[in-house]
């Protein structure tokens, strides 16, 4: 008794393991387990009886890779809601708890389908992959996390691939390569097992290898431009009583007057053909119905006297809703603002929208501190200055592939992404944020210029090349020459950008075709 208690025991850790492996392999950790993550999880599974422990274990392995890969909510809890430590740290517990519920999911639609179609070992084991993949694909989450982001950090050639399957399809290779781990442990005593252990390692080998080869045969840049980009680090304190009209609009303007002298300075040698500035940079209202205002006259009269165009982040109104919002403005030599700006489309939920709030608007009352901004017309044109046509995005939008897709239909020559990540910390949100937005320049072929209120602000090449890197929570300004294409070319990912899912569900479709006609028989 007391050894099956043992047993019983250590069995228990599998869903914990996975997610330790799952964990440390985010980043800012190397992506070390990616390849073998689920096996425990799936091996735990395998030998369950009842959904319950199913469930139960699924909901172990997401708990603790949330609380390792995702700890950062707990400061953005402190820092964005105000709550003390102690709640920030019991909310992060609780989102702990819901955040990837795809993990039990896939548990759940595995388990009923094994009990009612009696699957063989091998059909289980292929449809728990596919089930795993697909759920995590779909899976409904604010920060929209996948498994092929963690390959670009560690800087290993295979997320090139990218280009062809995007990091989605990245992902989902990731997952599914657990399937021949999972058979080599189980025949880690015989020549199977170790002749698929060297198939796997020999070919992530070749994907690299290739990941090079994909990397050489871009076309070469035909033109280039300099750009000098601001981070002033501004303090939530001093941006909120901003916004809130209570001080700090002229201060912070002020810095960021500064700072870009003093990059223009530092760099005499270079002629700067636009600075950019981040999201909600500009302290005040900005738009053709505030140019008469004070701060919008005084930063049109700061660019005119230097004849120095500028993209920045600004508040303005929409004025058919009559609602703020988070816009990106470009402004030519003269300080006078080029048409079209841009609306900010994918708010951030609870953050500058209530979800619900249009079919119950007495959540309203409910929440009333909560932001109520107007949503932009999506990525429909393209910001324009000089012969430029730019891809703009705002902060987290940079997260949806479908979203860069459509600048890149519209001809795109290169992104930019303007973000205020000062509500997270310094430890891990900053790097997923980044290299998550970066990602898009990959799967696109198109330069990223990210420039952000507190860091990290960088440029990415349509190499995947990241250049210099700001530091956190200090001020900054870098000067970046950025090769580009002025008629980019489009990427297979591109043009094919719905081969990945097409091929998963059919793959599900098939095999579980396969696992009915079975039963039957």
């Amino acid at each position: 008794m007391n050894n099956f208690l043992s047993g019983s025991r250590k069995i228990w850790l599998l869903p914990v393991m996975s997610g330790f492996f799952i964990g440390t392999s985010y980043i800012p950790f190397p992506p070390w387990a990616s390849l073998f993550c689920f096996v425990p999880l799936w091996l735990f599974w395998s030998r369950q009886s009842t959904l319950k422990d199913v469930i139960l274990g699924g909901m172990m392995t997401a708990f603790v890779f949330t609380l390792i890969g995702f700890n950062w909510v707990t400061y953005l809890l402190h820092e964005f809601a105000h709550l003390d430590w102690s709640f920030s740290v019991l909310g992060m517990l609780i989102y702990g708890l819901i955040a990837h519920l795809y993990v039990p999911l896939a548990g759940i639609l595995w388990f009923v389908g094994y009990r009612k179609f009696k699957w063989s070992d091998q059909l289980s084991l292929a449809m728990m992959a596919i089930i795993t993949t697909l759920c995590e694909r779909y899976s409904f989450t604010l920060f929209d996390w996948n498994f092929g982001y963690s390959w670009f950090g560690a800087n290993l050639p295979i997320f090139q691939w990218a280009e062809i399957i995007g990091f989605s399809g990245l992902s989902a290779a990731t997952i599914l390569c657990n399937i021949p781990l999972f058979i080599a442990w189980q025949t880690r005593k015989q020549n199977k097992g170790k002749i698929l252990f060297a198939t796997v390692i020999t070919g992530f080998i070749v994907l690299n290898i290739g990941g090079l080869w994909l990397k050489e045969r871009l076309q070469k840049p035909d033109a280039s431009f300099t750009t000098l980009m601001v981070q002033v680090s501004t303090e939530n304190s001093e941006k909120m009583a901003a916004e809130l009209g209570k001080g700090y609009s002229k201060e912070i303007l002020n810095r960021y007057t500064t700072l870009t002298d003093s990059g223009l300075n530092s760099h005499k040698d270079k002629k700067i053909d636009f600075v950019l500035w981040p999201e909600t940079a500009f302290p005040a209202l900005l738009g053709d119905q505030f140019k008469n205002n004070a701060l919008p006259l005084a930063l049109s009269e700061f660019l005119q006297t230097r004849q120095l165009p500028l993209i920045t982040g600004a508040y303005s109104v929409d004025d058919k809703a009559q609602l703020i919002t988070n816009s990106l403005f470009v402004l030519n030599k003269d300080g006078e603002i080029i048409s079209p700006h841009y609306s900010k489309t994918i708010l951030l939920a609870f953050g500058e929208y209530i979800p619900g709030e249009q079919f119950f608007p007495a959540i309203r009352d409910w929440l009333p501190a909560t932001g109520h901004f107007a949503r932009g017309l999506g990525p429909t044109e393209l910001l324009t200055l000089n012969n430029y046509k730019m891809g703009a995005q705002i902060c987290y939008e940079s997260l949806f592939p479908v979203f860069s897709r459509s600048l890149a239909n519209l001809g795109a020559q290169f992104i930019v992404n303007v973000t205020n990540d000062s509500w997270y910390g310094s430890w891990q949100e900053p790097y997923q944020h980044m290299y998550m937005t970066l990602a898009r320049g990959i799967e696109f072929r198109r330069p990223v210029l990210r420039v952000t209120n507190t860091g990290i602000s960088t440029v990415s090449l349509a190499s995947g090349e990241i250049l210099e890197r700001s530091p956190i929570h200090q001020p900054w300004s870098g000067v970046y020459e950025v090769p580009y294409l002025k008629h980019p070319t489009e990427t297979f990912y591109q043009h094919w950008f719905w081969l990945v899912p097409f091929v998963l569900w059919g793959a599900l479709i098939l095999l579980f075709t396969l696992g009915v006609k079975n039963a039957k028989n």
